[in-house]
């Protein structure tokens, strides 16, 4: 546990480096007003041209404030940051030459304005932000792992696409959530559909694509506040003691990204 603990910390000291800075509360102010204002012009509208489409690929949460714990005490960032990055590799080797991988830092809610202000500011086409899933703590049973007691969750697996009716984009956020789904599917993945059942409490959430998995989730600001389409990807469940195993090995990092760079190119050849 604290050796991954420290991996992760290691990784985030890089490239926090090369990310955003700390914002001020000057700055973190000057966020949410880029993020509530109103666009001018659609940019989701235009022409997908492959070169020139720029997408932010957001890294769910920060160090400081990492998410949810894995069935084995790994942090949620560690997984999201390790996943955004080979599908933001895979995006730019499919020619999305403008992809930006967004790592931001700082507790949970500042964070959230300041990724969405720096989609806005930079002129995103596309935000997609990746998380990895876990469960309502009620639904937590206890086990012991590397001397430590841990919870996990085996009763439900699987990823989900999320969208809000309240971004500007809804439309083209749904097609393109529906786009990623598909080829998920395609790929021999599973949606979770937990999020449908009273058991989920208030994570319950309105299904739109029974097929692929997409779910409308008007509360999250990383969708609703930023002006171009965006969709949020639970790409697995950690909580899940053998789909974290899963979500660990190559080869489900190179199915998802993959997912993701064939919707991009479907998207972009029907524009």
């Amino acid at each position: 546990m604290r050796q991954s603990r420290s991996i992760v910390a290691g990784l985030t000291a890089a490239i926090l480096l090369s990310s955003l800075a700390p914002a001020s509360r000057g700055e973190a102010a000057a966020a949410r007003k880029v993020a509530k204002a109103k666009p001018k012009q659609s940019q989701s509208s235009a022409k997908c041209e492959i070169p020139k489409f720029r997408i932010v690929v957001d890294v769910g949460h920060t160090p400081d404030s990492y998410g949810a714990l894995s069935a084995r005490n790994d942090p949620e960032f560690g997984f999201n940051f390790r996943l955004a990055r080979l599908i933001t590799a895979k995006l730019k080797s499919e020619g999305f030459a403008a992809t930006r991988l967004l790592v931001t830092d700082g507790k949970a809610r500042p964070s959230l304005f300041k990724r969405v202000g720096a989609a806005n500011q930079g002129r995103a086409d596309l935000f997609l932000s990746v998380h990895h899933d876990s469960v309502p703590d009620k639904l937590l049973e206890t086990w012991e792992f590397d001397g430590t007691k841990s919870y996990f969750s085996d009763r439900f697996s699987g990823h989900s696409l999320f969208v809000s009716r309240q971004n500007p984009h809804f439309t083209t956020s749904l097609m393109l959530a529906r786009m990623i789904g598909r080829q998920l599917k395609q790929q021999g993945l599973h949606y979770a559909s937990q999020y449908t059942l009273p058991v989920m409490g208030r994570y319950r959430r309105q299904l739109l694509d029974k097929d692929v998995g997409v779910y409308r989730y008007d509360g999250l600001v990383v969708l609703s506040r930023t002006r171009s389409a965006a969709v949020l990807l639970e790409a697995g469940s950690i909580i899940n003691r053998d789909e974290e195993m899963e979500m660990n090995s190559p080869e489900r990092h190179e199915a998802v990204a993959q997912a993701v760079a064939a919707a991009m190119r479907e998207f972009c050849e029907r524009r």
